[in-house]
């Protein structure tokens, strides 16, 4: 037993980099490849210097030359490297190489692995930073089919040695919380960035698949990166699985309804048909070149205190079961999120949103912390000629229709809200369908929890089917008496 002090307090004892690496070495069945692309051969070199790697390190290379590397893996489809079909190619082409180059009859213990990155690090003049895919295929049971994790690398370091260093340690952390911490995806995601800072290295998308992982939601590995801070945002695609930003916004016009969702509403649903259709009426914005992203903020994830993963994911089920492409940001106000898809794009941006949305838009209390306040925070938001889509909102007491025209924002701002009203960067959404106005998310709720009738016809056909299928948002079937 190690001896205690008076006063010591438990915490967790974080293995060094070299120690990591040298028990992948000392075991004596884990033996796999290192192929690396882009920024040397930064994570296997951290297994040569640990030592004894002559038992766990069958091969190391890196096919630098675009030519050589098309010889090994194949030519993408898109003529790209930095991809996450490129790695998948060099994972499955590694493994493949190796089970057929060592025996399992004469080797029937071993746990092979293919370990890979294409990555490229920052350029000459400094103005992209760089980014790359990471990932592992690999077994803990040799009678076993591989498991795999894969992800997607933004670096926020100046320098390509810094990158190249950042990248051999989070790679050394990979290889080995995918061996000793796969019954905790959890932790394996943290353990990640074991002695990096999350302002170097950016994590925005991961995957996992195989035996060991085939309980695993990737939804919620994907709110776990927002929730600690690895990334701002994620996305997933209607198919439920993980999607790189990047990949779907480049170069595209993008229009985002912000909300809580839960669950998905008559009024939702309308809000996003309207502002479609006139969003497609913008100059330049074709609906083929048109991307609509429903988001979802931590602030909203966390309305009744701490982050409840069923809750999330009911509100993902229903959201990807119509066809949606659905976003986890920790983006509180507007303009940061018009910043972030400005990373990827310079087409036109939208926003659809409430009445109620747009006066809190107006509300200096969200700005205090920018040194230009408010009129920084527009700057930001509407500097790439941005348009809101409003919806209307049927005032629950006199029953008027609140829109553009009548809404109250604050005294002082009332002439920096015409002004932007009369520049038509807010748009009315008057093709709406008044009957649906007295429809709230929050009321129906809480009429599923109670076990009451009757918020079926509040939501699309398909959202209240799938409710009452699943068992989403505790619904349960009512009684008898609740019926009646």
């Amino acid at each position: 037993m190690p001896i205690t002090i008076m006063g010591d307090r438990e915490f967790e004892n974080v293995p060094s980099i070299k120690s990591k690496a040298l028990r992948i070495n000392l075991n004596e069945n884990i033996y796999g490849t290192f192929s690396e692309i882009g920024a040397g051969q930064e994570t296997v070199r951290n297994f040569f210097r640990a030592g004894g790697a002559s038992g766990t390190i069958a091969k190391a290379m890196s096919a630098y030359d675009k030519d050589f590397s098309d010889a090994i893996y194949g030519v993408e489809d898109d003529k790209r490297y930095v991809t996450e079909a490129r790695l998948k190619k060099m994972l499955a082409y590694e493994i493949q190489l190796m089970e057929e180059r060592i025996t399992r009859d004469k080797h029937p213990t071993k746990l092979f692995f293919s370990y890979a990155n294409t990555v490229a690090t920052i350029d000459f003049a400094k103005k992209y930073k760089g980014h790359g895919w990471v990932g592992i295929r690999y077994q803990v049971d040799p009678n076993e089919d591989y498991n795999e994790i894969s992800l997607h690398i933004r670096f926020h370091e100046n320098d390509a040695r810094l990158q190249q260093n950042t990248l051999g340690i989070l790679g050394v952390n990979l290889i080995y919380g995918a061996y000793y911490k796969y019954d905790n995806p959890k932790k394996l995601l943290r353990y990640l960035y074991d002695h990096i800072d999350k302002d170097q290295i950016e994590i925005d998308t991961i995957n996992f698949s195989g035996p060991r992982f085939e309980h695993v939601d990737n939804r919620l590995m994907s709110l776990q990166l927002v929730k600690n801070g690895m990334t701002d945002a994620v996305m997933f695609a209607p198919d439920g699985n993980n999607i790189l930003p990047a990949k779907i916004l480049y170069k595209k016009n993008i229009l985002t309804l912000r909300g809580s969702f839960r669950p998905v509403t008559k009024v939702n649903m309308d809000m996003y048909k309207r502002s479609l259709e006139l969003f497609i009426q913008e100059r330049k914005v074709e609906e083929e070149n048109t991307e609509v992203i429903f988001e979802i903020t931590l602030s909203n994830l966390r309305a009744e205190g701490e982050i409840d993963e069923n809750d999330f994911m009911d509100r993902a089920k229903l959201l990807c079961s119509l066809g949606q492409t659905v976003m986890i940001s920790n983006f509180q106000e507007y303009y940061r999120v018009v910043e972030y898809f400005s990373r990827y794009t310079k087409e036109r941006m939208g926003l659809a949103m409430g009445v109620n949305n747009l006066v809190d838009i107006f509300d200096e209390k969200y700005y205090r912390h920018l040194s230009g306040g408010i009129l920084e925070a527009f700057g930001k938001l509407f500097f790439k000629d941005l348009k809101v889509y409003l919806y209307p909102l049927k005032d629950p007491e006199t029953g008027e229709i609140i829109n553009s025209d009548n809404l109250k924002v604050h005294p002082r701002m009332k002439e920096l809200y015409k002004f932007f009203k009369h520049n038509g960067k807010v748009v009315d959404i008057t093709d709406y369908n008044p009957a649906i106005l007295d429809i709230f998310s929050r009321e129906i709720l809480q009429m599923i929890s109670e076990g009451k009738t009757g918020w079926e016809d509040m939501l699309p056909e398909r959202t209240s089917n799938m409710i009452k299928e699943q068992k989403l948002f505790g619904y349960h079937e009512p009684k008898l008496e609740e019926r009646t």
